[in-house]
């Protein structure tokens, strides 16, 4: 039974190159946003559990992260893509390997994707998930924006009839960084190729313990922040055919971030006062706070019960209250979330020489390093 394991990871972007003043995209070319690409290939073959639960419980504050960068003053676009890979139950013919999520800003997808992954008994082919997410995805056609591939695992890098140097190459030509993290004895995963293929690639190198517990320091302002994640909540107007649906799946993912502890649901909160977190297509505010026009065609089938009967200018009004007062409560959010994370930063101190070699702490440095080399700026 081999036991091997994946997740997750990040980056970061630039903005889009000016065109000549003739051409008619200019203004859209020039002041779109910079984007974040991050595909995660997780190995759910074998007993890796552990890092799994690494992932699903550090989702948000790997999103807190990227969402703090900026270039040219600008805050990038995040979009994430979920594989797995190394289940027997997946045909052959194409490397046991499933694309469960493509490149998206709908983080609440992501995240319940990742926490419908299991583990199971499989052959894990590197080089062929790499290919496929190289190929197969819908990657930014720029050169400034930040693209990147992670996967992890603890068996060789050399299996299966891909050859992982070729999937490798073709990923650095075209741009997308592949990181690996091996779950285990550095020097073993040296030896195994993982440190290859992140170096032919321009990756980085990284080994985890994926067994070790995540700790979540408790803080005075945790429960104050669900609060205000409740309060956030009442903001969101599903619309459309789908619209329901996904405002109940926003309410699951809140929930199964309570299955770790307040604090996690904390650091999702924070996610969702952030620019990151987009839901403009069953979000009426997202979808139309800035196009009122747009709100005012929407079929009376297709708007929510508190909404129907409403005129053009009714609905606005209606929209523009739940924005504002979203505002409101993100910023709040954010004010109390200062505290919280001084309050973290010196419990862990008070705890330094403890650290585990986790997951999180190995992205976070690979990010910072690799938005260093973009010239992005973190910051609140």
């Amino acid at each position: 039974m081999t036991k091997l394991i994946s997740f997750f990871a990040f980056w970061l972007a630039a903005t889009f190159a000016p065109q000549p003043a003739n051409n008619p995209n200019t203004e859209n070319q020039t002041t779109a946003a910079p984007k974040i690409q991050v595909a995660l290939l997780l190995d759910t073959s074998g007993s890796m559990d552990g890092l799994i639960e690494q992932a699903k419980s550090q989702l948000w504050k790997m999103v807190n992260e990227l969402a703090t960068s900026k270039r040219d003053g600008k805050v990038p676009d995040i979009e994430i893509a979920l594989y797995e890979y190394g289940k027997d139950e997946y045909a052959a013919k194409d490397g046991y390997i499933k694309q469960l999520v493509p490149l998206t800003t709908d983080l609440d997808l992501v995240s319940e994707q990742l926490f419908k992954l299991k583990t199971n008994g499989g052959s894990e082919f590197c080089g062929w998930v790499i290919k496929d997410a190289a190929k197969d995805l819908k990657w930014s056609k720029s050169n400034d924006d930040l693209k990147i591939i992670i996967i992890a695992g603890n068996e060789p890098f050399t299996q299966g009839e891909v050859d992982y140097k070729n999937s490798c190459k073709a990923a650095i030509t075209d741009g997308i960084i592949v990181n690996t993290i091996f779950c285990g004895d550095c020097e073993e995963g040296v030896r195994t190729m993982w440190k290859d293929g992140a170096d032919r690639a321009d990756g980085k190198y990284m080994c985890i313990n994926h067994n070790a517990a995540v700790v979540h320091i408790a803080t005075p302002y945790d429960s104050e922040i669900v609060k205000l994640n409740e309060d956030l909540n009442k903001t969101y107007i599903a619309y459309g055919s789908k619209g329901r649906e996904k405002k109940e799946r926003q309410a699951v993912q809140d929930a199964n971030a309570m299955t770790y502890s307040e604090s996690n649901v904390a650091e999702r909160a924070v996610s969702k006062s952030s620019k990151a977190y987009k839901n403009d297509d069953w979000d009426a505010v997202d979808a139309f706070k800035d196009n009122y026009q747009e709100l005012s065609k929407l079929k009376e089938e297709d708007l929510p019960a508190e909404m129907k009967g409403m005129d053009a200018a009714q609905r606005k009004d209606f929209v523009d209250k739940k924005a504002k007062e979203r505002e409101a409560v993100q910023t709040k959010i954010r004010e109390v979330n200062e505290k919280r994370e001084k309050y973290i930063a010196d419990e862990r101190k008070k705890q330094s020489g403890n650290s585990k070699n986790t997951l999180d702490e190995a992205m976070l440095g690979a990010v910072r390093e690799q938005a260093t080399k973009k010239n992005y700026k973190f910051g609140k």
